[in-house]
């Protein structure tokens, strides 16, 4: 693994935050004056098409962001929770085994999908020029580090993990597929749900702030529980560090 690989992992959540925050902020459009959300811009859009109304487009856009933080809130925390939080939270790869139970079975990388998924489902809180530059730029470093870790598992796993690749894709889940089961053995883990959920306070909670606030359709309140989110999330991961620390 080379050091730049090693450095994006090791400083991921704080170049996720700054994707987030250049998102949120499009500095480019101060200028420009405000262009508002793409909640808004997304429903003008399909409104202007007449098949649907305003309001009817409005809450269609607003399921589907719901749906997305749904699902990637469910992968978050089902991942977690065989993966483990330690591992999760690790600044440097881990590679001594891999894990494929639970979500594993199905995608190689149900953490990364969910972290997609959520941002996609938040970017509608965000001005459209904001959220085009967030979107991509999250894409291409959540398949930089994919690519990063995939190489660091082959070299310390070998054929193993090569078996488990062509078992199991890597973003698309296929439910049909055959799982790693049947080619290398699946990992004896076993969630832990609670631990799980401690970490994953974020997408938890943003996940239900939008699915109670959202029909009020004020962005400002959803981005101020972004924010909040975030922060009861830093506090429960410094808490629930310590508690790991001392054998809790």
């Amino acid at each position: 693994m080379t050091n730049a690989a090693a450095l994006a992992f090791r400083f991921r959540v704080l170049i996720f935050v700054f994707l987030y925050l250049i998102g949120f902020l499009a500095p480019w459009e101060f200028s420009g004056g405000h262009q508002g959300t793409l909640w808004l811009a997304a429903s003008t859009l399909l409104g202007r098409g007449g098949w649907i109304s305003l309001a009817a487009a409005t809450v269609a856009v607003t399921l589907v962001s719901l749906a997305c933080l749904v699902l990637g809130t469910i992968l978050r925390v089902w991942g977690t929770a065989y993966l483990g939080s330690g591992v999760m939270r690790s600044a440097a790869m881990q590679g001594e085994a891999f894990v494929a139970a639970g979500p594993y079975r199905y995608v190689r990388n149900p953490l990364y999908l969910g972290s997609w998924l959520l941002a996609l489902g938040v970017s509608v809180l965000m001005p459209p020029s904001g959220a085009a530059f967030f979107l991509v730029a999250m894409s291409v470093f959540v398949l930089l580090l994919i690519r990063a870790e995939e190489r660091f598992l082959s070299a310390k796993q070998g054929e193993v993990y090569q078996q488990y690749r062509r078992s199991v894709p890597r973003l698309f889940p296929r439910l049909w597929t055959q799982t790693a089961g049947s080619h290398a053995a699946p990992s004896a883990a076993r969630p832990r749900w609670v631990q799980a959920l401690l970490a994953e306070t974020y997408p938890v909670a943003i996940t239900l702030c939008f699915a109670v606030l959202a029909w009020r359709y004020n962005a400002r309140i959803l981005v101020q529980c972004v924010l909040i989110c975030y922060g009861v999330s830093l506090v429960v991961r410094a808490l629930t560090s310590e508690g790991l620390r001392g054998g809790v």
